[in-house]
């Protein structure tokens, strides 16, 4: 039974299907990975739209750390 057929491999074609179906896995995680982050990404953006305008032209709260004496001074 020499000769090679569909069901009975040779070595290097066995070599070759378990190389190809692990690069296959390797590209399905990474692609589910990618929709993941975008999912995540589109989330925050949906929320980023719903907040209103005012929000958005807001002076930065860390500006607050940069003189605290002023602060204190108005409250």
């Amino acid at each position: 039974m020499s000769e090679k057929d569909y069901f009975h491999e040779g070595r290097d074609s066995q070599i070759r299907n378990w190389v190809t179906s692990n690069m296959l896995m390797g590209a399905g995680w990474a692609a589910l990975s990618l929709v993941i982050f975008g999912v995540i990404y589109g989330a925050i953006y949906a929320v980023s739209l719903m907040l209103p305008a005012e929000s958005k032209t807001a002076p930065s709260p860390f500006g607050a750390l940069d003189e605290p004496a002023a602060i204190i001074a108005t409250v």
